[in-house]
């Protein structure tokens, strides 16, 4: 199954600093951050990460270019410096809701599979444009400048197990983050270890948490680089592998986030008729003086620590509790997602119910509307979600919270080969830019 390897990992030569160099990934980056960063440090990983347009940009001078420029001078001035190849054990501590969370991931290069193989499987669709842009990138640097998040099955802590002294050395790297979060490194470079992190994923599949984007446009170089070569890569190629950080579903600092759905620009009629119109799937329950946000997200933990799929909708004038009945679960049970046979794994999720009663039944929303951005936003914030909908007099946006995704439930569904509906799931904290990058080469 997995092959999973170590890499000559390029990291910073100043440790001391790693506050003032690194970043979040691209894809987090507003265009406030993205100048927060520039002016933070003159080398911090943002050049090549997320360079700036410029206004006479070209062919030969743009943002891609000038990040290829600055990762060799930094790697020729020793601001970068190449590791001896190297597995990587990274920990990241943080706090959410008042609970602390340690997440452990693997650094490691994995070679390339399509997605048809079984090997690595996804969770979700992908959008030209974002591949498009990191392509470009690629083919600049010739690196990995950030790691694809995947999930692997440790149930019995076997890998946990072998890693387990690791921790106890100093790590090379450790700092705090902007965001309060604490980043600790530890480059393993023990040949043995190596090997039975081999033999521990030689039988395992690997299942995409973050980053399908790039891992298709990993898969589009390596396809572009044997075709400039005349030849098949050999099996060893860099340009075979990308940089992944492997973390157990069984972690228990794995931590999702729910992003919750706001509709805009519906039928005023539709928002009104919405508890008749649920009423066959599901129970609908009025909660009465406009719930706050820390006081309906309660009630949909309760719900979702009973078992029950639970959904709170909020409109301008009336915020309900929606309980999937056993009608709507045999409604699901019907339910074909789009061209696709849907998996019992699909059937059984939150979102999938919430696309397919809510959004397609009750209010007419296909899934070609959604994918197409029309009549949906999302946002982690359910105070704003609720604030949006409860201030538009014209009945026309209703707000929709939602319990997190399982990190379980992405390996089901996606053994089953199913996908999920856009945005089901937010790990926490993002993986970090400029940790360690992984030549090409």
């Amino acid at each position: 199954m997995a092959d999973v390897r170590p890499l000559p990992g390029i990291r910073y030569a100043a440790a001391d600093q790693l506050a003032a160099l690194v970043t979040p990934p691209y894809d987090v980056i507003s265009p406030e951050a993205q100048e927060r960063y520039y002016a933070r440090h003159p080398e911090n990983i943002i050049r090549l990460e997320l360079g700036r347009d410029e206004p006479d940009d070209d062919a030969l001078n743009n943002r891609y270019t000038r990040a290829a420029a600055a990762f060799a001078e930094w790697r020729h001035r020793d601001v970068l410096h190449q590791d001896a190849p190297s597995l990587y054990l990274y920990e990241q501590c943080f706090a959410w809701d008042g609970r602390e969370y340690r997440r452990l991931s693997l650094l490691a290069r994995v070679r390339l599979e399509p997605w048809a193989a079984g090997v690595i499987l996804p969770h979700e669709r992908t959008l030209a444009k974002p591949k498009d842009d990191r392509l470009k990138l690629l083919r600049a640097c010739a690196a990995n400048l950030s790691p694809l998040m995947a999930l692997y099955d440790d149930p019995d802590q076997q890998l946990a197990r072998t890693l387990a002294p690791s921790l106890e050395a100093p790590a090379s790297a450790d700092f705090t983050d902007e965001a309060g979060e604490r980043h600790r490194l530890w480059p393993l470079r023990d040949q043995s270890l190596a090997s039975a992190v081999a033999a521990f994923f030689a039988s395992r599949q690997l299942y995409m948490a973050d980053g399908h984007h790039r891992y298709e446009t990993a898969l589009a170089y390596r396809d572009e680089q044997a075709a400039l070569r005349k030849a098949d890569l050999p099996a060893a190629d860099a340009a075979r592998f990308t940089l992944m950080a492997l973390s157990a579903i069984e972690d228990p600092g794995l931590l999702v986030l729910p992003t919750h759905r706001i509709l805009r620009d519906l039928d005023p009629a539709a928002v009104a008729a919405l508890p008749s119109l649920l009423d066959r799937h599901f129970t609908v329950e009025p909660l009465g003086t406009p719930a706050d946000a820390p006081a309906a997200l309660a009630r949909l933990a309760e719900a979702q620590h009973a078992g029950e799929t639970a959904f709170i909708a909020a409109g301008p004038r009336a915020t309900l509790l929606l309980r999937l009945r056993p009608a709507g679960r045999a409604a699901m049970a019907r339910a074909d997602d789009e061209a696709e046979h849907a998996s019992d794994a699909w059937r059984r999720l939150d979102l999938a119910v919430l696309h397919e009663l809510v959004l397609r039944d009750a209010l007419g929303i296909t899934a070609e509307t959604v994918r197409a951005g029309e009549h949906i936003g999302y946002t982690r914030d359910a105070a704003a979600a609720l604030a949006t909908a409860r201030g538009d007099q014209t009945g026309a946006t209703l707000a929709l919270l939602v319990n997190a995704t399982p990190p379980a439930a992405i390996r089901d569904v996606a053994r089953a080969g199913g996908r999920m509906p856009q945005k089901s799931t937010y790990f926490y904290p993002k993986l970090i830019t400029g940790l360690v990058i992984n030549p090409l080469w």
